[in-house]
C-alpha cells in the first residue's frame, strides 16, 4: 500500500500504480495538513474579499468578483468549459500516474482543497477506474489544464469511464465500484486542473524506461563489439580518468564488467591488423556517458515535481493565499527535450552497430546481412532499414518543444513552455529507442551464433541465452516485426537488468 503524504512520492513508486496497479491511501498526516488549509480557504470565502481562484473568475478574468451563491457553479464551470482536449486518448498507464500525482499534489495542503477529492482520485486508482483523456490541447501554462479538466470531470461524476476493458457513464461504473462523485466546493475545480501532473506523469514513465534502456544499450554494445570481434582496449579505466567525465567512467565499467573473461576476445587479441574500431563501438563511453550524466539531471528535476505544490494560489497554513506561477511547465517541459537528446544519440550509435553487423565490407567475415543464404535470402537487410527510419526520426523529435511559446488567455498567459509536447514526444523517442536496441540485440544474437563453437564472457552469453528464449534463431527469412516488438517489449520490462544493476540512476 502507498501512502501518498506529498512530500516522499518517487519515481518507482509511479511506475507500481500506473503498470502494476499498487493500491494507494492519503496519509493520516497528509489528510490533517489538508483539513487545516481547507479552513483557510473557508474563512477566505466567508470574508468575501476577492481571492483568485476562491471568488474570481479564472485567467483574462480574474478581475470578475464572483457572489458567494454562485461559488459552486463557477468551479462547476470552470471544468466543464476547460475540458476542451482532443486527439488520441492517454494511455492507461499514463493517466493513471496522473491520478496519482494530481492526488500526491492535493495531499502536499497548498491547494486547500478537501481530503474528499483525494479520496474520489485514490477510490478511482484502486478499482482501476480511469477516464479517456485526449492527449492534445495542454500549453503547460497555468498547468496541463485541457488534460488535468477531463480528469476533473471524473471526479465530478461526469463523462466516461474505463475499467478494464469496458467504457460507460462515469457515474455509473463509480457507484458500481463504490466510489462517491464529489461536489465541488470554493476552489476545488482550480485546485483539480492547475498544475503540472498531466505532462509530468508522461515524462516520468517514459525517464523510467529511458533509464533501462540506457543499460540494456551497453549489453546491445557488449554483443555486437564481441561479434563484431572488436576490442575493449578503449574502456581501459585509464583512458576514462584522462578525461575525468563521470558518466562516461561509468559507462567504461559496466561494458568491462559485461566483456570480462571473454574466450572470444582471446582468440583475436594477437595478429589482427585492426589497430582501432569504428565510433559506434569504440566511442560508447564518450556518448553513453554523458547521457547518463543528462539522464540523471533530467530525473532529478522530474523526480522534484513529483511533490511539489503546482497551484495557484497556494494556501498556507499561516492563513495566507499567496499567488504566483509554480503551475509553469518549463522544468519538466525543458527535462523532456534533454532526454529525447540522450534517445537520439542513444538510437544513432546503435544503428550504426546495427549497420556494421550487417554489412559485408564491414563485419568482419559474418554473412551479408547474417542471411543463411545471402541473395536468396535477405537476412536482416530490412530491420537495419527500420532501425535508420526509427533513429532519423529520434532526431526529429529531439528538436525541442519547450523552447517555443505562443500566447493564451487574451495574452494573460503569454510566455507558455509547450510541456505537454515535449513529453508526448519524449514517450515516442523512447519508444523508438526500445525498438532500434531490440533489433541490434536480435542481430548481435545472430551475429556472435557465426563465431561459435567460442564463446564470450559469461554476462553476453547470458544476455544471448535470454533474447533465445524471445527470438528464435534464423531458419530462413521470416518477418522480422514480431521478434522486434517481443525483445522490445521484453528490453522495457527489464529482460537485462540483473546484468547492469552495478550502475544506479
Amino acid at each position: 500500500m502507498l501512502q501518498l503524504d506529498g512530500r516522499t512520492l518517487r519515481m518507482v513508486d509511479v511506475v507500481a500504480v500506473a503498470d502494476e496497479r499498487m493500491p494507494v491511501a492519503l496519509a493520516d498526516d497528509a489528510r490533517r495538513r489538508m483539513e487545516q488549509t481547507r479552513q483557510v480557504v473557508d474563512a477566505a470565502v466567508e470574508r468575501g474579499a476577492p481571492v483568485y481562484g476562491v471568488n474570481t473568475g479564472f485567467g483574462k478574468l480574474s478581475e470578475v468578483t464572483i457572489p458567494l451563491p454562485q461559488l459552486a457553479a463557477l468551479q462547476r464551470n470552470l471544468v466543464r468549459s476547460h475540458a476542451a482536449g482532443v486527439g488520441d486518448a492517454l494511455p492507461e498507464r499514463e493517466v493513471r500516474a496522473m491520478m496519482l500525482l494530481r492526488a500526491n499534489v492535493l495531499a502536499t495542503g497548498y491547494a486547500g482543497a478537501r481530503a474528499q477529492l483525494v479520496d474520489a482520485l485514490i477510490g478511482m486508482l484502486n478499482a482501476g477506474l480511469w477516464p479517456p483523456v485526449p492527449e492534445q490541447g495542454s500549453v503547460g501554462a497555468s498547468g496541463d489544464l485541457a488534460p488535468l479538466a477531463h480528469l476533473a470531470l471524473a471526479v465530478m461524476g461526469e463523462g466516461r469511464l474505463r475499467c478494464d476493458g469496458a467504457e460507460d457513464e462515469a457515474n455509473v461504473l463509480m457507484a458500481r465500484a463504490g466510489v462517491m462523485p464529489t461536489v465541488l466546493a470554493a476552489k476545488e475545480g482550480l485546485a483539480l486542473i492547475n498544475g503540472t501532473q498531466a505532462h509530468t506523469a508522461v515524462a516520468t514513465l517514459a525517464c523510467a524506461e529511458l533509464a533501462r534502456l540506457w543499460r540494456a544499450a551497453h549489453v546491445a554494445t557488449a554483443m555486437s563489439l564481441e561479434a563484431l570481434l572488436g576490442t575493449p582496449d578503449a574502456f581501459d579505466p585509464r583512458i576514462q580518468d584522462a578525461r575525468g567525465q563521470l558518466g562516461q567512467r561509468e559507462s567504461a565499467a559496466l561494458l568491462r564488467a559485461l566483456l570480462h573473461g571473454s574466450a572470444l576476445r582471446e582468440s583475436h587479441r594477437h595478429g589482427d591488423p585492426r589497430v582501432q574500431d569504428a565510433y559506434a563501438l569504440r566511442c560508447v563511453p564518450q556518448v553513453h556517458g554523458p547521457a547518463l550524466d543528462t539522464l540523471r539531471f533530467a530525473r532529478g528535476i522530474i523526480e522534484r515535481e513529483l511533490n511539489a505544490a503546482t497551484d495557484n494560489p497556494l494556501v498556507l497554513s499561516s492563513g495566507e493565499l499567496l499567488s504566483g506561477g509554480n503551475f509553469h511547465g518549463q522544468a519538466v517541459g525543458m527535462a523532456s527535450d534533454m532526454l529525447a537528446i540522450i534517445t537520439a544519440n542513444l538510437a544513432v550509435i546503435s544503428e550504426r552497430r546495427i549497420d556494421r553487423l550487417v554489412h559485408p565490407d564491414f563485419n568482419q567475415g559474418l554473412p551479408a546481412f547474417l542471411a543463411g543464404q545471402p541473395g536468396v535470402e535477405s537476412g536482416h537487410m530490412m530491420s537495419q532499414v527500420t532501425a535508420a527510419a526509427l533513429a532519423s526520426e529520434c532526431k526529429t523529435l529531439a528538436h525541442p518543444a519547450s523552447v517555443d511559446s505562443i500566447p493564451t488567455d487574451g495574452n494573460k498567459e503569454d510566455v507558455v513552455p509547450m510541456a505537454m509536447h515535449a513529453a508526448v514526444k519524449l514517450r515516442r523517442a523512447v519508444r523508438n529507442l526500445r525498438h532500434v536496441l531490440a533489433i541490434e540485440c536480435i542481430a548481435a544474437a545472430e551475429a556472435l551464433e557465426h563465431r561459435r563453437p567460442l564463446r564470450s564472457s559469461t554476462a553476453v552469453e547470458t544476455a544471448h541465452s535470454r533474447i533465445r528464449t524471445l527470438v528464435a534463431p534464423a531458419s530462413g527469412d521470416r518477418s522480422p516485426s514480431p521478434d522486434i516488438v517481443r525483445m522490445g517489449d521484453a528490453l522495457a520490462a527489464g529482460v537485462f537488468d540483473s546484468l547492469t544493476d552495478m550502475v544506479t540512476i
